[in-house]
């Protein structure tokens, strides 16, 4: 994989995909390149038994200075083919949310810098993100005369407040991992020199868990979040089902197993064992 790739590279170890955008000479840009990348690089870790986890971060100083201005924008709006422009904004999104959000494995954004603009998309896509302390964040697009772009307004809603979300979005003003986390952006803010060991840490521990029962509650608690109450309950008995039906290691019997009868597990005094 990672021999033919651009914009992207891949390493495999400990069951984690650590994803690096590859572009540092442009803070790595998303450029059409790099989208069309992202999307084979998601389509081969999913069926990789070896990436239980995945782990996207970027190359250098920076997460991402979100999309290349000049390659996303200028050059397709000059395009006479207006084909053009719908196929990359569709490798676009395809990869930052679409596959992203409810890809079948638990996914963290480690964010090492600079985090502008279309770059909030994916790591609110991630199910979890950690932030260098100093990393960053800004939504610069007022100041080039446009609001932000793609699903960047509807991804800071599902995760900040509307006072602060309007702020970054009406402002332009850039905020710290510090804020990024006391605004729930991000889950935690570390100093730089703990970013990739309290990303692994959490990676890990993530990998060793049930991986069925974890995308069910995932992309159930995602999907769920947009139905009405009665829709919800029926989806999320319906997902309960589905990974009972899908898990070949019998993790909910385990578990109740390990609760009620062995008496080996209660919560906040010992720790549930799926390979027991």
């Amino acid at each position: 994989m990672t021999a033919s790739l651009e914009t992207v590279s891949v390493e495999l170890d400990e069951g984690i995909a650590w994803v690096t955008l590859n572009r540092p000479a442009k803070r790595n840009a998303m450029n059409p390149t790099l989208n069309r990348e992202m999307v084979r690089v998601l389509d081969e870790l999913e069926g990789d038994p070896r990436c239980r986890v995945l782990v996207l971060t970027g190359a250098g100083e920076s997460f991402s200075s979100g999309m290349d201005l000049r390659e996303y924008f200028r050059e397709v709006d000059e395009n006479p083919d207006p084909a053009v422009q719908i196929r990359v904004r569709r490798d676009s999104a395809e990869w930052q949310w679409k596959r992203l959000r409810t890809w079948s494995k638990p996914t963290l954004a480690m964010v090492n810098g600079w985090c502008f603009g279309g770059a909030f998309t994916p790591l609110v896509a991630c199910d979890l993100a950690i932030a260098d302390e100093d990393a960053q964040f800004g939504l610069s697009e007022v100041n080039w005369g446009i609001p932000p772009g793609g699903v960047v307004s509807r991804a800071l809603a599902a995760t900040v407040g509307q006072r602060d979300a309007l702020f970054h979005i009406l402002t332009g003003e850039t905020f710290d991992g510090r804020r990024a986390a006391e605004m729930r952006l991000v889950n935690e803010a570390v100093p730089a020199e703990r970013l990739r060991e309290r990303t692994r840490e959490l990676a890990l521990k993530l990998a060793s868990m049930n991986p069925v029962v974890l995308r069910a509650a995932k992309v159930g608690f995602k999907l769920a979040a947009e139905m009405p109450w009665e829709q919800a309950e029926d989806y999320l008995y319906a997902k309960l089902e589905q990974s009972q039906f899908l898990d070949r290691d019998a993790g909910r019997q385990k578990g109740l197993d390990q609760f009620l009868d062995d008496k080996a597990y209660r919560p906040g005094l010992g720790a549930y064992d799926p390979t027991a």
